[in-house]
């Protein structure tokens, strides 16, 4: 593989991230000029409409599960153990990523929403079983 196959991917969720902080400043900008909060509820941030709220929590979800993703991806890199399947399992997280995130900022079916984490769950243990496969092998 090239040697950037595994860091596309991490670039990829980082600019999901980076889409969901401009997103979250738009919905907390219109819910002040709408007059549903005020600037001083984001200081402590224990009260926010809906609407900004999906986008906040789903926020924090992109520093849990895809921490391991980005320590994935510089393992399989820095072992020099990616390949077309490594390669395949980090964009599958990512465009679960990427589901999960746009579930959670609009309709917030949690049925749907949980279907997005399993995919990128499972794309995640299939990475890191082949790091411990590769560790054990080499």
């Amino acid at each position: 593989m090239s040697d950037q196959s595994m860091i596309w991917p991490m670039f990829a969720h980082v600019m999901l991230v980076f889409g969901l902080y401009v997103l979250l400043s738009k919905r907390r900008f219109a819910a002040v000029k709408a007059g549903r909060a005020t600037v001083s509820q984001f200081r402590e941030n224990l009260s926010e409409p809906e609407d900004s709220l999906f986008v906040h929590n789903n926020l924090k979800n992109q520093f849990e599960l895809p921490i391991f993703f980005h320590v994935g991806c510089i393992a399989v890199y820095i072992l020099n153990a990616d390949n077309f399947g490594t390669v395949a399992v980090a964009w599958l997280f990512v465009v679960s990523r990427f589901a999960h995130s746009y579930i959670h900022v609009t309709s917030n079916r949690i049925r749907h929403r949980r279907a997005a984490f399993i995919v990128g769950l499972l794309s995640l243990l299939a990475m890191w079983g082949w790091v411990g496969v590769w560790m054990v092998l080499t």
